[in-house]
């Protein structure tokens, strides 16, 4: 049975993947935006990148979060060795991710700063 703060870090990685998915929508927003015939309004499009910004920390900090929490915890040890593997496994996924988000953060701040 789940312990009640594997179960906490799981909805909080939940909400990640949903926080997630908000952000594609807001890129995609913008997208839509900039391609709108009529041309782009500026207020929607720094509305879209500003929440997206504070979508990215938010996911960040959460993910660092959850990253330091699974290197504190250590429900494996005296566990068999698939248990461990798998853990490692989501671990550096996660650090995949946050690797990835930081990549689009810097890509942003590049389209800002030409903008």
């Amino acid at each position: 049975m789940d312990s009640p703060t594997q179960n906490t870090s799981l909805q909080r990685l939940q909400n990640v993947e949903k926080r997630i998915i908000k952000v594609l929508e807001l890129a995609g927003g913008v997208m839509d935006e900039l391609a709108n015939p009529a041309g782009p309004r500026k207020e929607s499009i720094d509305n879209h990148c500003r929440e997206f910004m504070q979508s990215i920390k938010d996911i960040q900090v959460t993910l660092r979060d959850e990253i330091k929490s699974a290197c504190e915890y250590r429900p494996f040890e005296k566990c068999d060795y698939n248990s461990r593997i798998a853990n490692e496994i989501c671990l550096e996924k996660l650090k995949y991710t946050l690797s990835q988000l930081d990549g689009m953060k810097e890509t942003i701040s590049k389209y800002n700063s030409e903008a």
